[in-house]
């Protein structure tokens, strides 16, 4: 068994990361689908009320109510794979919730990339935040960092960096799932 859990900022890659472990099979749960299901359980758009949503989770359940939100899903897919990642982890509870669950065969995976390169594959994206500017990214890092994000990629046991091409960086995706299944066994 091994749980994959990604930590980055807007952009970084943890997507695309996500988008490759599905590609080969490896079950993947987002921890802001949890979050968007809040949103819509609450009769907000997950668009436009993410953020505060998930501020709110954290007071009114604790710092790791996103983490205990995202075990079911995790220990279900576990009955399906050896392998699950886990996208978008945000804090040093959120890690110590499922180092303490998963024990050893948890493993963090930072994936970074310097601001400008996020910032420019955010506008390019096409998606909800797709007119995202430099100063509503920082906002929005700011947010993320209140989290203690930075203080989880730190942490990280692996640090895979974006900076290159897509296929380059799916490449090293393969190969980090790849190391993960071979661990397994």
């Amino acid at each position: 068994m091994r749980v994959l859990g990604t930590v980055g900022l807007p952009g970084s890659g943890k997507g695309e990361a996500a988008a490759v472990a599905r590609e080969v099979g490896i079950p993947v749960v987002t921890m802001g689908d949890v979050i968007r299901e809040a949103c819509r359980d609450r009769g907000l758009d997950p668009e436009e009320h993410h953020g505060s949503v998930a501020r709110a989770i954290r007071e009114e359940e604790g710092e790791t109510a996103i983490a205990e939100r995202s075990l079911p899903h995790i220990e279900a897919a576990l009955e399906e794979s050896e392998t699950v990642l886990v996208d978008g982890l945000r804090s040093p509870a959120e890690v110590a919730r499922f180092e303490d669950a998963f024990r050893d065969a948890f493993v963090l995976v930072s994936v970074e990339a310097p601001f400008e390169t996020r910032a420019e594959r955010l506008a390019d994206r096409g998606r909800d935040d797709s007119d995202l500017d430099c100063e509503a990214l920082r906002e929005r890092e700011e947010r993320e960092l209140g989290f203690g994000m930075g203080e989880v990629m730190d942490r990280a046991d692996v640090t895979v960096e974006n900076t290159g091409s897509l296929e380059a960086f799916h490449e090293r995706v393969r190969g980090l799932l790849n190391e993960s299944a071979e661990a397994d066994r």
